[in-house]
């Protein structure tokens, strides 16, 4: 949203198409979170310590690959579509 509202001069959603979309989002996501039961081997398992990061270096790869993907995605539609 910013940078195409910095590229073209406005934004490429409105307020109300872009609170649509978080709700979609979002309950997916939910839906996706609850409706998922538990494994045992989920259950068995050990509590992770404190001092282990929530987001280890694979996870971090694989954000910003993505967050750089879509990036250049979003622009190139934006662009030329």
């Amino acid at each position: 949203m910013f940078s195409g509202s910095v590229i073209f001069a406005e934004s490429p959603f409105t307020t109300i198409q872009m609170l649509w979309i978080n709700l979609i989002m979002d309950t997916f996501a939910a839906l996706a979170l609850a409706t998922e039961s538990p494994t045992d081997k989920q259950i068995l398992r050990s509590p992770i310590s404190r001092s282990e990061p929530i987001v280890d270096a694979v996870m971090w790869r694989d954000i910003f690959g993505q967050s750089i993907y879509q990036i250049f995605m979003i622009l190139t539609i934006l662009s030329f579509g």
